[in-house]
């Protein structure tokens, strides 16, 4: 028999302007914020306590950080989570970029990022940080649907954030928006309507994460009472992936899906429920690659169950991209090789190949 080769491109690639800086992370949990959003409890996130940094431990922080891959470091970013940042009075907000600022003028870093809510980017406030080295805002956006924002008592609206992004888009800095699955209220379809709404404003890239139940967030006494049930895991894998897939389609990257893994996260009782898992992201990916060397498959055994024996393929791919195809613990290829009957699906690492283009061969 003659060898059939085919090759599947898995995803566009990412937006090649989008930087993917070292990221400094200085938590502000809670701070700046006017109240506690139904899903919120950032101490039990981060494991920070609700007060602003001292100048000593941010410069721990970044020091600490600054002393990792000191020859592949790029572009280097402090970046102030976890709070509303320009919801903090103008002194904090000064006194924290003034910090931060002493690093950029030494070389050490090149830009400061920091996470807020649209209804506090104001005209007042931009032109407050306008001397200090901005290099990216995010936004914690959500939802584009007000009946849900209303519901998580987010305290903003839809248009809210266009006038933020608006106001931002005259600034040079890059811009991030913040998405969330499984609020309540919301549905697979209104989460996709927000995801184009988002895509159209164009910003530079998003982050996409599932809703959780966190302990001592608001969120987990309606869990309890039975007034939310949180997504499953599979589920809000297959809503990130039609999310992935229609940014990804759009030119929009997608830095992020699912939250940090951290202690505090992965202790046993703060997260009482929802979609968590240390390797989300990877597993929305993971599933990903499992649908193209699906469709891979389909076209030379359309009868998937045919009583052929002792069937062979050789998948070859990036070896960036082999952890993707195989699966979590190699979970891919056993569901691959079942629903086709495959003796063997072999994987090989093939550094000629671009990431995110696969080649399938067999005899």
């Amino acid at each position: 028999m003659t060898l059939q080769s085919f090759k599947r491109t898995v995803f566009p690639k990412s937006n090649p302007k989008q930087k993917r800086p070292l990221i400094i992370p200085i938590f502000l949990p809670h701070m700046g914020c006017p109240h506690q959003c139904l899903f919120c409890n950032q101490t039990s996130i981060t494991g920070y306590s609700n007060k602003l940094p001292s100048k000593a431990s941010m410069s721990r922080q970044i020091e600490r950080f600054l002393s990792f891959c000191r020859q592949k470091r790029q572009f280097t970013e402090v970046s102030f989570y976890g709070g509303n940042f320009l919801g903090l009075s103008f002194d904090q907000i000064t006194d924290l970029l003034s910090h931060a600022s002493i690093y950029i003028q030494k070389g050490h870093i090149n830009g400061i990022r920091f996470s807020t809510r649209p209804d506090t980017i104001e005209p007042k406030c931009l032109e407050l940080i306008s001397s200090f080295p901005i290099s990216t805002v995010e936004l914690g956006v959500q939802s584009m649907n007000d009946q849900v924002l209303a519901m998580v008592r987010r305290g903003h609206n839809r248009s809210d954030i266009k006038t933020a992004i608006a106001l931002l888009k005259q600034t040079n800095y890059a811009i991030g928006l913040q998405l969330m699955i499984g609020l309540p209220g919301d549905t697979f379809k209104g989460m996709m309507e927000s995801a184009y709404q988002i895509a159209a404003i164009k910003p530079d890239f998003v982050r996409i994460y599932p809703t959780l139940v966190l302990k001592g967030s608001p969120l987990s006494k309606w869990y309890q009472t039975g007034k939310y049930t949180p997504l499953s895991l599979p589920y809000a894998i297959e809503q990130t992936k039609s999310l992935f897939l229609m940014f990804q389609k759009k030119g929009i990257t997608v830095i992020r899906m699912g939250l940090q893994a951290s202690y505090e996260l992965n202790q046993y009782d703060t997260v009482l429920a929802g979609p968590y898992h240390p390797a989300f992201g990877h597993l929305v990916l993971s599933s990903i690659y499992k649908d193209a060397i699906y469709q891979m498959l389909s076209k030379i055994f359309p009868d998937s169950q045919t009583s052929e024996k002792n069937r062979s393929v050789q998948l070859s791919a990036n070896p960036k991209d082999i952890s993707k195809v195989q699966g979590l613990k190699n979970k891919n290829l056993f569901l691959l090789k079942k629903e086709f009957n495959l003796f063997q699906l072999k994987v090989i690492p093939d550094p000629a190949l671009p990431i995110g283009i696969l080649s399938l061969k067999m005899p």
